[in-house]
């Protein structure tokens, strides 16, 4: 029995892509179950899956995993392909230490950036104090990792990890607002947005017919 990974619109959901990206970039079989968000169909489909009521949820057989990064460390205990974390002791330390505070931090980058494949939105938000601070932020993870890590590929451990899956749709974000990067960020954003599997996905989320209000900025 194949695995199903239950996400929201591709061109919204950022944490729907996050072990979309792992189960695609390491060639794990899966189907995908997509539910239209804050639609009546959604909120049924969760209710019968998971107490938490958001996705992503992956669905193994009778097991259901549900919360991204609880995803990526279960399929990285049961698959052998799906080793998603540097194989070095400290590596993989540096690795989940900015992975989880991806999953819990970066408020303010969240609420004044959601995620939006489709569209040009660069000059469109203001530049808060807050917001700034969590670019910064990126920013210096994004080189100091690879700085310290990065040497065997364009990933920020060199090949790509899971960390590289929790910052993806950051990475989706800054291209959306026109976020200008140092050059090492620039260069590891287009790494990331190069993959085939995120061309992909851009390519789903430019098809889907629904406009979530919720996750669109006001028109000026």
């Amino acid at each position: 029995m194949s695995m199903t990974l239950v996400i929201g619109n591709k061109n919204y959901s950022s944490w729907s892509l996050r072990p979309w990206l792992v189960l695609k970039a390491k060639g794990l079989a899966f189907e995908e179950e997509l539910l239209p968000l804050f639609t009546p169909e959604f909120r049924a489909r969760l209710a019968d899956i998971t107490p938490a009521g958001r996705v992503p949820v992956l669905l193994d057989g009778a097991i259901t995993v549900w919360d991204s990064l609880a995803i990526i460390e279960y399929l990285n205990d049961r698959h052998d392909a799906a080793r998603v974390w540097p194989a070095e002791t400290a590596a993989r330390a540096q690795a989940r230490c900015i992975a989880a505070e991806m999953h819990s931090g970066f408020t303010a980058l969240r609420g004044a950036m959601p995620m939006n494949c489709r569209k040009d939105l660069r000059g469109r938000v203001k530049m808060t104090d807050a917001l700034k601070a969590d670019i910064d932020r990126i920013a210096a993870i994004w080189r100091d990792t690879r700085a310290e890590h990065g040497a065997g590929g364009p990933f920020l451990f060199g090949g790509f990890t899971a960390a590289d899956a929790m910052f993806a749709p950051v990475a989706s974000r800054f291209r959306t607002y026109g976020v200008e990067l140092d050059a090492a960020g620039a260069e590891y954003m287009d790494a990331v947005l190069s993959m085939p599997e995120m061309k992909e996905w851009y390519a789903a989320a430019e098809a889907e017919p629904w406009v979530v209000d919720e996750d669109e900025l006001p028109e000026e």
